[in-house]
């Protein structure tokens, strides 16, 4: 059987929501686009932004520890603002709101006792990173591993 173009297309004519669906159909069946991994520079940001408020909290509460904790505060804001910023380059945002600033714990009155919490948590920022750099690509990897090694160093500002 022979079917010439015409008869289809008047066919098609007469049920324009039959051929609509039936176009539709072959669109729709295929797999949905898996959404993106989520990106790990957000969590080490989120971790640079505690640090940083701990380590503020630390500066105002410990009178002896406060240039240290205020070195330590504002390298880990510096760190925050580049991972985010290498976030939002990444994968742009899609609306202008942004996270609130975390809450810094309440600091222990004990120097060394504030001195420990923020030496843990420099501790495992610079863990943190230096486990992801592997993952990265090389321009990533290098800004996390500046991280990685700026916690330990600000390590031995506290020491």
């Amino acid at each position: 059987m022979n079917v010439a173009r015409r008869d289809v297309l008047r066919v098609l004519a007469l049920l324009p929501g039959a051929a609509l669906a039936a176009a539709g159909t072959g669109a729709c069946t295929g797999t949905p686009e898996e959404p993106p991994a989520p990106d790990p520079l957000v969590e080490l940001a989120a971790r640079a932004r505690a640090d940083a408020a701990t380590a503020s909290a630390v500066a105002a509460a410990v009178p002896a520890l406060a240039a240290a904790a205020g070195e330590v505060a504002g390298a880990r804001g510096e760190h925050a603002a580049a991972l985010r910023a290498e976030v939002d380059r990444e994968r742009p945002p899609v609306s202008s709101s942004s996270a609130p600033p975390p809450e810094p714990a309440s600091p222990p009155a004990d120097v060394a006792a504030a001195r420990a919490l923020l030496v843990d948590a420099l501790t495992a920022a610079q863990k943190e990173a230096g486990t992801l750099v592997a993952s990265l690509p090389r321009y990533r990897a290098g800004l996390v591993g500046s991280v990685a090694a700026s916690c330990a160093s600000l390590r031995e500002v506290l020491a």
